[in-house]
């Protein structure tokens, strides 16, 4: 007895900003590519198909991606990733203020530390 059949695999190559077809926002996409795989008693043999697609992360709309504009799309990435993209690798955009700035909690709009509390007295009590 032989047992054959298929299985596939999907693999994120790259977020990257874009405008959606669909709502029409500029938001993240995915770009992601499916391999389907002919396996042989549960092993994988070889890929028989492929396909690339972007996501919007905004609505969820799928859309099919030839190959050629797959890896111009990853080549674009790649050089945004080179020259940082607008932002400090590691930094925090939504990070305001977070040498001190004066606010109590070093600018932390979710901090419950430094709001005039006492320790034990309300506030996070796994803080100290």
């Amino acid at each position: 007895m032989i047992i054959f059949g298929t299985k596939g695999y999907i693999y994120q190559l790259a977020i990257l900003t874009l405008v959606c077809g669909q709502c029409g926002n500029p938001s993240a996409h995915t770009l992601r590519k499916r391999v389907s795989k002919f396996t042989l008693f549960f092993v994988p043999l070889f890929p028989y198909s492929t396909k690339h697609y972007t996501q919007c992360t905004f609505c969820g709309v799928e859309h099919r991606v030839p190959n050629e504009q797959a890896e111009q799309l990853l080549a674009q990435s790649a050089t945004q990733a080179q020259q940082g993209g607008g932002q400090q690798h590691g930094a925090n955009p939504f990070a305001q203020g977070a040498q001190g700035g004066g606010q109590p909690g070093g600018g932390n709009p979710f901090s419950q530390g430094g709001q005039g509390q006492q320790p034990g007295q309300g506030g996070n009590p796994y803080q100290h």
